[in-house]
């Protein structure tokens, strides 16, 4: 979750807050959250799961915590609380995963990360790591062409030109964050986001079939489902 969260403006907060049921982004995640668990339906339980910048709370708000149903292991660059059983949490990088074996998941999953990671180059470090420590991955980003920028909140604010968006952010409050007065700070936050398109996550995850979800006829975000073989899985 953005660091500004509680600088939302109070209308938006109740429209689009995942952490706050009923809002549309949080009934949209449930429904997306359905789609994945009918993905996995098939595998054998307890699930080992790879969640990637996850929390323990998700997966109490998606009803899925039984430690017969799942084993769930969180990746995050920063600690987390964990306090359920078969769940815990480790400090690393989802670029690069040394301490987890190839296969150590049955499957990675991973909600609005990839986007975070870095550059082109660091997100492809990102999906073929995914690829290699999990049998499966579901992983889902928000789509680069969907006219409303998610994190920013102003319509097409990802192709701005650079000093736009930093001027912007320097002087107003845009949609998750407080403005930043700092030029070089201000910068460095536009630059932590690196939407993607359908045809690059295809291009991240080649053979994964693609899960669009709509938000009035248009695709609000997109996630790849696939297999570390590079099959497609399902129709």
């Amino acid at each position: 979750m953005p660091e500004y969260e509680d600088e939302l403006h109070p209308r938006l907060r109740r429209w689009i807050n995942p952490r706050q049921r009923g809002t549309t982004t949080d009934r949209l995640r449930r429904r997306r959250f359905q789609v994945f668990l009918d993905f996995v339906a098939d595998l054998p339980r307890p699930l080992r799961i790879l969640d990637l910048g996850g929390e323990e709370v998700f997966w109490r708000r998606m009803g899925l915590t039984d430690p017969g149903q799942v084993r769930v292991t969180l990746l995050n660059r920063y600690p987390v609380p964990v306090q359920l059983d078969g769940f815990s949490a480790h400090l690393g990088d989802a670029t690069a995963m040394p301490e987890f074996a190839g296969e150590s998941f049955d499957i990675v999953f991973s909600n609005s990360v990839i986007e975070h990671v870095g550059n082109w180059e660091a997100q492809q470090r990102m999906a073929d790591e995914t690829m290699r420590v999990g049998r499966r991955y579901f992983v889902q980003t928000p789509n680069r062409y969907f006219p409303l920028e998610p994190h920013f909140l102003l319509p097409f604010f990802q192709f701005y030109p650079l000093w736009l968006r930093v001027w912007l952010m320097r002087r107003f409050h845009l949609g998750w964050y407080r403005p930043i007065p700092d030029p070089e700070e201000a910068r460095r936050h536009i630059l932590a986001h690196r939407l993607l398109s359908r045809a690059e996550l295809v291009a991240l995850f080649p053979g994964c079939r693609i899960y669009e979800e709509k938000v009035a006829g248009l695709t609000k975000s997109l996630a790849a489902m696939g297999s570390n073989k590079k099959i497609i899985i399902g129709g």
